[in-house]
């Protein structure tokens, strides 16, 4: 019954704002949700653990060969897929 309900009117989130975050493999998680007190979130935002690592990346290869700036992408363990954004 449950089920049924959750697919027909939805998941009716309270109004207002609030981030939850999990530890994933390659760092915090996260998911920052707003409602309006609809039938579904207003926004949802998700921080993949991957995007925060990426960041950091341009001041890691300042000055750096070209051949080393390839070495240090590849020890980053980044997933492309979740920093696309």
């Amino acid at each position: 019954m449950d089920h049924f309900k959750l697919i027909m009117h939805g998941i009716r989130p309270q109004v207002g704002e609030v981030y939850g975050y999990s530890e994933a493999a390659n760092g915090e998680l996260g998911f920052y949700i707003v409602s309006d007190g609809g039938e579904r979130p207003y926004r949802v935002k998700v921080r993949p653990p991957s995007f925060a690592i990426y960041q950091a990346f341009p001041r890691m290869i300042r000055g750096m060969n070209p051949a080393d700036v390839v070495a240090t992408l590849g020890s980053l363990n980044i997933i492309a897929g979740e920093s696309e954004r």
